[in-house]
């Protein structure tokens, strides 16, 4: 899965980041940017993580 991510320079100091393609989800921050990457596969996976235990699954009749 390929997402795009737009990075900027936090005015303090080190990055934050955001993904457009997940509204109101994911946006994180880090003081390097290795960490900010590391943030961002984090925030990812959470937001995209689904718990199938309540999941309803029903048969389709033909």
């Amino acid at each position: 899965m390929k997402l795009k991510i737009v990075i900027h320079e936090a005015e303090e100091g080190g990055y934050w980041a955001e993904v457009p393609s997940i509204p109101g989800c994911c946006a994180t921050q880090g003081d390097s940017f290795d960490e900010l990457l590391s943030n961002i596969y984090e925030a990812v996976e959470g937001c995209l993580s689904v718990d199938v235990q309540d999941i309803a699954i029903s048969k389709l009749k033909w």
